[in-house]
C-alpha cells in the first residue's frame, strides 16, 4: 500500500499536453499588441503561473512599458482560441484505463490554476469528470500556485488525510509542498501514468 488516500492532479502539462496550446493561443492574442511571446521563455518562467501575474511581468518588461491592463483586455480573445482548439481534447494515451485503476483505492481531484471553461469543459467531452471528486479552478481560490492554497482546498473537500501532489510546474510544485503534501513531479504528460505508478508501488520517491 502506498499509505495515500487521494491524488491531487495538476491539468495542464500532467493530464494533458495543452501548456504549448496555451502559449500559442496567448501569442496570438497578444500580436496585435506588439507583445512577442515564444514557446522557450513561456516554458522558462510562466507555466502554472496565474495569467495576470504572467502579463504583469510582459508588461512590466516591454520596451516601453506597457500597461498590463491592456494585455488583460486580450484575455477573452485568448480564452476564445484556447476553447476552440480543446473542442477535441487530446489527453494523454491510456489515461482513462489510468483513473479506472486509481478511483477504486484512492480520492480523485484536478487542482488548476485555469479557469473552470478551459478545464471543465475538455474533462467532460474525454467522458473524464466523473472520476474526480474535487476540481479546483483559478477562481475557486484567493492565492494560486505557488501558494499553498488550492491544494489545501482540494484535499478539504476531498476529506483526504494523506494527498499525493502530481505536478510538472516550478509554481505547482512549490504549491504541493507548501500544503504539507508529498509531490510527484513530473517531466512530462506522457510520463506521467509510469512515473505514478511506480510511486505507489514504491518503486521509486516524490520530490
Amino acid at each position: 500500500m502506498s499509505g495515500f488516500d487521494a491524488i491531487l492532479f495538476d491539468f495542464d502539462g500532467v493530464l494533458i499536453d495543452s501548456e504549448p496550446l496555451h502559449c500559442a493561443c496567448w501569442a496570438a492574442a497578444l500580436a496585435p499588441l506588439g507583445v512577442k511571446l515564444e514557446w522557450d521563455i513561456y516554458r522558462a518562467r510562466y507555466m502554472g503561473v496565474d495569467d495576470r501575474d504572467m502579463l504583469c511581468h510582459i508588461a512590466a518588461g516591454a520596451n516601453p512599458p506597457l500597461d498590463w491592463e491592456m494585455l488583460w483586455a486580450r484575455y477573452p480573445v485568448k480564452k476564445e482560441l484556447f476553447q476552440r482548439e480543446m473542442q477535441r481534447p487530446q489527453f494523454v494515451p491510456g489515461l482513462s484505463a489510468l483513473l479506472d485503476e486509481l478511483h477504486p483505492d484512492y480520492k480523485l481531484a484536478v487542482v488548476s490554476s485555469s479557469a473552470r471553461l478551459e478545464i471543465e469543459p475538455p474533462l467532460v467531452l474525454g467522458n473524464l469528470r466523473g472520476y474526480f471528486g474535487a476540481l479546483i479552478a483559478g477562481e475557486d481560490v484567493e492565492h494560486l500556485k505557488p501558494a499553498p492554497d488550492p491544494y489545501l482546498l482540494a484535499a478539504r473537500l476531498l476529506s483526504a488525510q494523506k494527498p499525493l501532489v502530481v505536478e510538472d510546474s516550478p509554481a505547482g510544485i512549490t504549491s504541493g509542498r507548501a500544503a504539507g503534501f508529498e509531490v510527484l513531479a513530473v517531466s512530462s504528460a506522457s510520463s506521467m501514468a509510469a512515473a505514478l505508478l511506480d510511486r505507489l508501488s514504491g518503486r521509486s520517491t516524490t520530490a
